[in-house]
């Protein structure tokens, strides 16, 4: 691990060894968090009709007057009648406006002389103009428009919109999938009891869910011990199975770490080994026939940090969307050292302000410190240095 690479380096290599995946019709129910594969344009105008902003009187418009109320038109019923002089149409928001009519009046504005202003009253309406309370076809959207971009991730708004245009289905990338395998002999599942020198396995949970919040699919997932031929094995059947193999620990040069041995057995190319960066200084990066390989640390922490800036990047670009999403720049609210030899990833809690996003760090930094990710918003990258880096300073950050 002597020529360690920068973290910029590192995504850059994994960028390189990319290649989409193939897309899908997806239903608009399920296709919350799916990437979008295509670009979306509507069929029609949005709203599709001159409609009411209103609950009122649909009117031709001028002067104060007296108008018989001649029909009514709610929204999924247009009115049958047309609007001539003198007379109105009772009219709900959201309902067709009516030909002959050019503005709506809001009923908190007008005086019943007759009825109850359904059909056959007489109302009174004050003066108003032309175009007043009408929301016009093709205000919101043209025929024509694009209206959502390949490479989007479909968020409620998105999904909302492509049913607004009356898309049943979108055109997504197939989502990843990933197989997790956690190597240790110390490990022990949550629920069972603790044996001597044994620890509950954290890795093989905040991953997951890593995973599942990156839009991936879990489709393997496996605690393996430190045994030459079980991981071998192990490699084996998570290669065949997924887009992207992700092992936790194990990828040191130890008489019981057995995972890059594996993996050269099994033609997997190493493209990286080191990045200077803590935590994951020891992060692996390798390519297989069709599949990414990820050799990440043990340490809680590192872990996590690793997957948020080398796994989820290639998650993102498998399915065509941006890798460098979620990036920015906050004002460190406090001092923070440096490492003299290493960029560091400090997780930070976040507080918006007039000039931008302010940092505080999470407490202990230490990768073994899985608490210091509880209420983290996002990694501030603290450069190599031997002075801390003084409050005040804005740092480049990424959101979690």
């Amino acid at each position: 691990m002597a020529n360690l690479i920068s973290i910029d380096e590192a995504r850059g290599r994994i960028l390189e060894a990319v290649r989409l995946l193939p897309t899908e019709d997806v239903v608009l129910d399920a296709a919350l968090g799916r990437v979008l594969a295509e670009d979306v344009s509507s069929a029609i105008p949005v709203p599709p009709f001159d409609s009411s902003a209103m609950d009122g009187y649909a009117v031709t418009a001028g002067p104060p007057a007296e108008l018989e109320v001649v029909g009514e038109s709610r929204a999924g019923h247009p009115a049958a009648v047309a609007v001539s002089g003198g007379q109105a149409v009772r009219i709900s928001t959201g309902a067709a406006v009516p030909d002959g009519a050019d503005a709506v009046v809001p009923v908190e504005r007008t005086e019943q002389v007759r009825g109850d202003g359904t059909v056959n009253g007489l109302v009174r309406v004050p003066a108003i103009a032309a175009g007043e309370n009408i929301r016009y076809a093709g205000e919101v959207v043209r025929a024509g428009d694009v209206v959502l971009h390949a490479g989007t991730v479909l968020g409620p708004p998105e999904v909302g919109v492509a049913a607004s245009v009356g898309r049943p289905t979108l055109r997504c990338a197939v989502r990843p999938r990933v197989a997790l395998l956690v190597t240790g002999d110390e490990l022990v599942e949550p629920g069972q009891g603790l044996r001597p020198g044994a620890i509950y396995s954290s890795n093989r949970f905040a991953l997951a869910a890593q995973i599942d919040r990156a839009g991936a699919l879990n489709v393997l997932v496996e605690s393996v011990p430190d045994d030459a031929a079980g991981t071998r094995a192990a490699l084996a059947r998570a290669l065949a199975a997924a887009d992207v193999v992700i092992v936790s620990g194990g990828v040191s040069v130890g008489p019981h770490d057995h995972v890059k041995g594996a993996l050269a057995e099994l033609d997997v190319e190493e493209r990286f080994w080191g990045v200077r960066l803590r935590p994951g200084k020891p992060v692996w990066f390798g390519v297989g026939d069709r599949t990414l390989v990820y050799g990440l640390p043990g340490n809680p922490v590192s872990a996590m940090v690793t997957f948020q800036l080398f796994v989820r990047p290639a998650l993102a670009a498998l399915q065509g969307a941006d890798p460098s999403a979620g990036r920015g720049e906050a004002i460190l609210d406090e001092p923070v050292p440096r490492n003299p030899r290493r960029e560091e990833a400090v997780r930070v809690r976040l507080r918006p302000d007039r000039d931008g996003w302010h940092a505080t760090t999470t407490g202990q930094q230490d990768s073994h410190m899985l608490t210091s990710m509880l209420r983290a918003d996002a990694l501030a990258f603290v450069p190599a240095g031997e002075e801390k880096v003084p409050a005040g300073e804005r740092v480049e950050i990424e959101f979690l």
